[in-house]
This record gives C-alpha cells, sequence and structure tokens, in this order.
C-alpha cells in the first residue's frame, strides 16, 4: 500500500506547487500586458486571451458535470469581469442541491482538464517514459526524448494546449468551497475504518490497481510544471526588457 499512498501523495504536492506556479504566471502575464498598455483593463484582458481555450473547458466541464447530476443551469459566460480585487474570467450559473452534487460540479474542471493533460502527456510527448528516465537518473535519454518529443507535428500547439489546460483548470475558491464538508466526511469514513481495524487489503488492491493511471497523470502535472518554470523565466525576461522602458 505504501506505493499508491506515496503516489497520492507526489501528484497531491504537484497539484499544489503548479496551483502557485499558476498564480504567479497569471500575475506575470498581466504585469507584462500592463507594461504594454498601461491599462489595468488591458492587462486583464491579455491575460484572459493567453488562457482563453482552458478558461472555456474550465466553464464547459462545470456545465457538463451540472447537466450530468441534473442540476439546472443558467448563464455562460467566458468573459473576464473583476469584482473588487477579484477577477472572473468565466462563470456558468448552476442549480445548487446538495453537498454531493454541488461537490460534483466544482471539482469538474480539474477532473476534465487532468484526464485532458494525461491523455496529451502521455500520448504527444510520452511524459511518462521521460520522467521516468529523470528518476532512473538517466538525464541524457530524458533530454534526447525530450527533443525527440518537440520534433513530432505540432509540437508546440500541443505544448501550449497543455499550459492553458494545465493552468486553467485549477479551482477558484468558489469550485472548493462545496469540497470542504465531502473531505470532512472522507477523512471520517478513513479514520473510522482504521480505528474498527478492518482489513487493508482491499484497500492496497484498489489502490495499486490505480498505480499505472496514478503515474500517467503524476508524469504529466511534472511535465507541465516544467513548462510553466520554462514560461516563468520568459516572462521574468520579457519583464525586466519592459520595466526598463522610459
Amino acid at each position: 500500500m505504501t506505493t499508491p499512498l506515496l503516489a497520492i501523495a507526489a501528484f497531491t504536492a504537484a497539484l499544489v506547487i503548479l496551483t502557485f506556479l499558476s498564480r504567479d504566471i497569471s500575475l506575470r502575464i498581466q504585469e507584462i500586458f500592463y507594461y504594454i498598455s498601461r491599462s489595468q483593463d488591458m492587462a486583464v484582458v491579455g491575460l484572459f486571451l493567453v488562457l482563453m481555450p482552458g478558461i472555456f473547458i474550465h466553464e464547459s466541464a462545470h456545465w457538463m458535470m451540472a447537466r450530468l447530476v441534473g442540476l439546472r443551469t443558467g448563464k455562460f459566460r467566458v468573459w473576464p469581469v473583476r469584482r473588487g480585487k477579484m477577477i472572473g474570467m468565466g462563470q456558468v450559473a448552476v442549480e445548487q442541491k446538495d453537498v454531493w452534487r454541488d461537490s460534483l460540479v466544482g471539482i469538474a474542471p480539474l477532473l476534465v482538464g487532468s484526464l485532458i493533460i494525461t491523455l496529451i502527456g502521455s500520448q504527444i510527448f510520452d511524459t511518462t517514459t521521460l520522467v521516468g528516465a529523470v528518476n532512473r537518473g538517466d538525464s541524457s535519454y530524458a533530454f534526447a526524448g525530450l527533443v525527440r518529443a518537440f520534433e513530432t507535428p505540432d509540437a508546440m500547439l500541443w505544448a501550449y494546449a497543455l499550459f492553458v489546460v494545465g493552468n486553467a483548470m485549477m479551482l477558484s475558491a468558489s469550485d472548493r468551497e462545496p469540497l470542504k464538508p465531502v473531505l470532512l466526511y472522507i477523512s471520517l469514513a478513513v479514520a473510522v475504518y482504521l480505528v474498527l481495524g478492518m482489513p487493508l487489503a482491499p484497500l492496497a488492491q484498489a489502490l495499486d490497481s490505480l498505480r499505472p493511471a496514478m503515474r500517467d497523470y503524476l508524469s504529466a502535472l511534472i511535465f507541465v510544471i516544467l513548462l510553466d518554470l520554462i514560461v516563468i523565466a520568459v516572462l521574468r525576461l520579457f519583464t525586466l526588457v519592459l520595466s526598463r522602458r522610459p
């Protein structure tokens, strides 16, 4: 059971890292557009245009999940709106019923986004093999594989898709709100399961069966994090140049 649990901890950490990187990228993109336009509104619009495909997928995931679980939907907006110090890039009006269905609607962008980046990562960039080579310490093989991956047709377009989906799939504060009681219920259920001394073998087998999917997902997350770090380095360079303009 140790290996699957370590994998869960690893991709949870990866999601946390990606959350912070996404926020940093958003701020830096806005900063660059502000230096160019000298307008806060244009800075927000610039950020929206860069991430627009991912934002559309994010809001569409909310809408699709709401329809799947039988909740009524209303206004569908994909455009930035400022609310005080907060900026909303999109919104879907969804009927609220119970915590379980509300939680599914809230987490839908992360579920859909995770599926998309895992498919792109494994099928286009072979991220599982690349990350596996890094783990083995075979950096030369990993670098050669990365070069080959970017030689594939439309590699830069796929990399952009990974970037925008991976960063736009992060949940907003309103998305996370209904998840709090669900996580509490799950934590209590796990605690009771362990306290009662119930058999761990079925749980271990269930987690072990998920290992291949978790490996592919974690590899894709790590690849997106690496893309983000490269993008942040480039954005810092642009910011440095633009900040020195008269």
